[in-house]
């Protein structure tokens, strides 16, 4: 009952998340939405799901061959310091932050905005209503806001594969250990549970985490070509304005000079 009732509070957790991210994805990019999806699908979903089940009590199936007390502890700790369940929640919540930033810019812009409409007197229910609803574009400051949080969701990425990689020597799971510290009367034999089992769990989800930093970088890629894009409008349409300019004041001399 007790187990139940955690797991459930954990899904609420977890939902509350996904409430709050999927508010501001209603405002990224269409790869920012499958980025999302990738996230929670194969990710959250997977963690809360399988992982338990797959992990579930790590330190009781750790067996060594030795009754030295401590020992068996001492061992495990050496090579799990972190448990993969905590690492990974660790990883998500890291990634999932940089929303933050633009859940509170998105924030700041709607209550400016909101502020323009009581200046007005518009400031109604539908108004209201339709402030809510719509969609910001991302430029100007938001842009900068969103494209700081895509970078920072890069680096976290890549710093917690780094760490995996550095914390258990590697993405593959060993069957035998061996640990010679204190306590350990000699070299002790300790053996990992389902090692097969948790080493493909572990490459699906470095390879899921993988996913996510493709998805990000391609959508670095297309704000950048996309805010490139709308400076050379700019600077198209200056031209252009400045070209009629002088063909303007060309014509005025002509007639001047006509006359």
């Amino acid at each position: 009952m007790e187990t139940k009732q955690k797991r459930s509070s954990n899904n609420m957790d977890w939902g509350t998340l996904h409430e709050f991210i999927g508010g501001v994805n209603k405002h990224s990019t269409a790869i920012g939405k499958i980025w999302l999806s990738v996230l929670f699908i194969f990710r959250i979903m997977i963690l809360v799901v399988a992982a338990e089940s797959v992990w579930g009590d790590e330190q009781s199936d750790f067996t060594c061959n030795t009754l030295q007390p401590g020992c068996k502890n001492v061992c495990y700790d050496h090579h799990f310091p972190v448990s993969h369940i905590r690492l990974w929640c660790l990883q998500l919540i890291f990634v999932a932050t940089p929303a933050l930033l633009v859940a509170m810019h998105v924030a700041y812009l709607k209550h400016e905005e909101k502020k323009q409409l009581k200046k007005k007197g518009e400031c109604n229910e539908q108004n209201l209503e339709a402030l809510k609803q719509r969609k910001l574009r991302i430029v100007g400051t938001l842009w900068w806001t969103y494209t700081t949080s895509i970078v920072f969701r890069i680096i976290f990425e890549a710093a917690f594969m780094y760490l995996f990689y550095f914390l258990y020597t590697g993405f593959h799971m060993q069957r035998l250990v061996r640990c010679s510290d204190w306590p350990c009367p000699n070299v002790v034999d300790c053996f990992i549970s389902r090692p097969t089992e948790k080493t493909i769990f572990t490459f699906f989800m470095i390879i899921v985490s993988g996913i996510c930093m493709v998805l990000n970088v391609a959508e670095l890629c297309l704000l950048i070509i996309q805010a490139s894009m709308r400076r050379a409008r700019r600077h198209a349409k200056k031209h252009m304005n400045h070209l009629s300019g002088k063909e303007e004041k060309q014509n005025m001399l002509n007639e001047q000079k006509e006359q």
